[in-house]
């Protein structure tokens, strides 16, 4: 107690046990791998690769043939943009950063500013979120200007551009610049946990009611459970994780900012679902759906870089 208690508490950092998550995301890239090797196992080695490689009724022969190739898609998907989501900068912002009502450019260094150039795409038109009055924001432990929609996360000690939120599963944040990642992630995950549950459902009845078709061994049983189990129960909770984010990315709203919309009569960064949507995934639509984006979307559509967001001149704040 006294003096010297106080003082103890003041050298506390907070921050320190934030870091302490990171951690626990090695951890789960670990489980991440072992969960992908159960399914992996339980769906090809020991359920639908037999009858395959058994030859026999054509149906069978058939079925098992759509239902690997099916599986080995979806998992190369998955991988890809999860692997996307963990190695892509989320966004970070420049250093002596400064917004343009500040100085002359964007940034205090005279480094090039990223144009605006989707101003005739939206309604209204709408203006950049700078054009629309905000207050200059500094981190002060970044040292550093703040974008719009920028925050500083307290795992990653950084300030991550237009962050939604910290995920442990990735051992990353997710921010402008892999968001759409994130959600392709999430996409493919599910429909592969989907697909293995549904696949793996009718060796698990057996488990259950007929004993004299059972694997003779206790590894094989217990990886067949826990594949199923986990599969289901990640189905189960994909599902709604992502009803949940197709809401916010249909409204461009992040998960930081769900709050803080609820307090406005209209949301500044909404400018209709095709709009946000095309903030997100980019205007090719042939790359909806891969983790990756044209050279024209890069240069064109300022929110993907996370430092300029095109806003509605008729928001109510």
């Amino acid at each position: 107690g006294g003096p010297d208690g106080m003082e103890c508490l003041r050298r506390v950092n907070p921050f320190r046990a934030c870091a302490g998550l990171r951690v626990l995301g090695y951890l789960m890239l670990a489980l991440v791998a072992a969960i992908v090797a159960a399914s992996y196992y339980a769906v090809v080695v020991y359920a639908w690769g037999p009858l395959l490689l058994r030859g026999g009724n054509g149906g069978t022969v058939a079925a098992a043939a759509f239902v690997l190739a099916a599986f080995h898609l979806l998992l190369i998907m998955m991988l890809w943009c999860y692997f996307m989501v963990v190695f892509t900068n989320p966004g970070a912002v420049p250093e002596n950063w400064r917004h343009a009502a500040e100085g002359d450019g964007m940034y205090a260094n005279n480094s090039s500013t990223i144009s605006n150039n989707v101003a005739t795409d939206c309604v209204n038109p709408p203006s950049t979120s700078e054009e629309q009055g905000h207050a200059p924001r500094y981190c002060s432990r970044c040292q550093n200007g703040k974008p719009p929609r920028c925050h500083h996360c307290s795992i990653c000690d950084r300030c991550v551009l237009k962050m939604d939120h910290h995920c442990v599963w990735v051992v990353n944040c997710v921010g402008a610049r892999n968001y759409k990642y994130f959600l392709l992630f999430l996409v493919y995950t599910f429909l592969e946990t989907v697909l293995d549950t549904l696949v793996l459902l009718p060796s698990f009845i057996i488990f259950f009611h007929d004993g004299s078709r059972r694997p003779s061994s206790a590894g094989d049983i217990a990886i067949l459970f826990l594949a199923f189990v986990l599969n289901l129960a990640f189905a189960l909770s994909l599902l709604c994780f992502i009803c949940m984010h197709t809401s916010l990315a249909a409204s461009n709203t992040t998960s930081i900012e769900v709050y803080e919309r609820k307090k406005t009569c209209s949301w500044e960064y909404d400018l209709g679902w095709r709009k946000n949507l095309e903030q997100v995934f980019g205007t090719n639509k042939l790359l909806w759906f891969l983790p990756m984006y044209c050279t024209e979307d890069l240069q064109n559509i300022p929110t993907i870089q996370g430092l300029e967001f095109p806003t509605r001149s008729d928001a109510v704040l």
